[in-house]
């Protein structure tokens, strides 16, 4: 099939590149001439673990090309993709949809013949028949239909997301629109153990948001019963484990930490928040989540300075800065919060991440970037780990040791054994669990 893919983001990115490599032919467009010459170049503008490879390859077969002309794209594809941003709207939090509708007037200025437009961007409910009535407008006799499939990659590992989902969401109402989305996701549907859902426009754009709302929900839980096991003596990892095991709970997303960020649920739940007020069915849970979750990064600001013994004057060696690993992403990330928080209490921040520091560097001022681990924690008080990338998961202790003023270190992702810190030699202090001295 032909395929026109509009918006080079992380998911329109990903998205093209793996519809690309299942045989159909791609194009993926985008309004940022140096973004297309950069991707024509193989220069890729995020970092996803096998993308590169991923995109060179099927740029190589012919089957995935860039452009910045929709014009050119749209009138010979089958299925057109809406993969724009939907960023939180300044002032209110509501979803702000003005790529998605912009690109559904330049979508219907291009058709020509049978099409299925699909909205791929994470959007309120009602979207997909906003978009059809912006299509039918400036276009009466276009023959079209429009869908929802919402993608549920996980930033790090999504190209194994894309290949091996949990399940594929399709809202359409029409056979002809399911059948061409059936036609362009064949080799997963050749796989029984794809579980595949067909449905309202509706339903499959509010799955989307309430996905991320109870993922998000997981999150802040269990770091509200990591304060409580910190106040009463119990172990959040004891406590994760024994309700996670519980198979109508399940053990992901029970890892206790700094909050969460990252470009999908800090805006998707504060969305959610929005529309449920719009439609009269305020959602007071996610409500708190959201209001839980900002306070979260101050208050571990506050954990850090109260193990410090207060930081004025006092370098502070800073492990992970993106709001996860195997990313480059620094959206929402807790450092965002958590690193001006401690400048402001007069810390010297020296910091490193693997990905993050080009992004990081536009975000963070007066910020020392070291080129390795060792480098950022040379001569500091203390170190704290913000993000759990894997080469921060066996730090050598005794180089560790000598290198610092002060054998201290905070975890904020639970990576150490608290035993393993104390014969160490460390005073260490993590989320959910007492502080060990030793």
């Amino acid at each position: 099939m032909r395929v026109a893919m509009i918006g080079t983001g992380y998911v329109g990115l990903v998205s093209g590149a793996c519809f690309s490599n299942f045989g159909h032919h791609v194009v993926c467009v985008d309004k940022d001439a140096e973004k297309i010459e950069r991707l024509k170049k193989g220069d890729i503008p995020i970092f996803e673990p096998g993308l590169n490879r991923l995109v060179a390859d099927n740029a190589a077969s012919g089957r995935l090309s860039f452009s910045t002309d929709l014009t050119s794209a749209v009138p010979d594809a089958e299925a057109v993709f809406i993969a724009v941003g939907t960023p939180s709207r300044r002032g209110d939090g509501f979803a702000d949809l003005s790529y998605v509708y912009d690109a559904a007037s330049e979508i219907a200025d291009s058709l020509k013949s049978y099409t299925v437009v699909i909205t791929k961007s994470t959007v309120p409910v009602g979207t997909s028949n906003k978009v059809e009535q912006i299509i039918r407008q400036r276009q009466p006799g276009a023959e079209f239909d429009v869908a929802s499939n919402p993608e549920f990659l996980r930033e790090g590992s999504a190209i194994e997301d894309f290949q091996r989902p949990d399940r594929i969401v399709v809202g359409a109402d029409t056979d002809r629109a399911r059948n061409v989305l059936r036609a362009l996701y064949r080799p997963l549907f050749l796989n029984d153990k794809t579980p595949f859902v067909f449905t309202s426009r509706e339903s499959s754009e509010l799955i989307k948001y309430a996905s991320n709302a109870f993922l998000a929900m997981k999150i802040t839980f269990i770091n509200e019963m990591a304060d409580l096991c910190e106040k009463s003596g119990a172990d959040i990892q004891d406590v994760s484990r024994g309700i996670g095991l519980d198979g109508r709970i399940g053990s992901k997303f029970l890892n206790a930490g700094p909050g969460y960020g990252g470009s999908c649920f800090p805006k998707d739940t504060l969305a959610l928040v929005r529309l449920a007020e719009e439609y009269g069915a305020p959602s007071r849970l996610i409500e708190s989540v959201v209001d839980v979750n900002d306070n979260r990064k101050k208050r571990m600001a506050e954990k850090i300075i109260s193990a410090f013994g207060g930081v004025k004057g006092k370098t502070v060696a800073v492990l992970g800065v993106t709001f996860k690993p195997n990313t480059d992403d620094m959206r929402d990330s807790p450092s965002l919060d958590i690193i001006p928080a401690l400048q402001a209490a007069g810390a010297i921040i020296r910091a490193f991440d693997p990905e993050g520091m080009v992004e990081a560097g536009k975000m963070l001022q007066g910020v020392v970037w070291a080129k390795n681990t060792f480098e950022a924690v040379s001569k500091a008080d203390g170190v704290v780990i913000l993000t759990e990338w894997n080469e921060f998961r066996a730090l050598d202790f005794t180089l560790l040791k000598s290198l610092l003023k002060r054998a201290l270190l905070v975890d904020l992702r639970n990576i150490y054994n608290p035993r393993d810190m104390v014969e160490a030699g460390f005073e260490y202090h993590s989320v959910g669990r007492s502080s060990v001295k030793p």
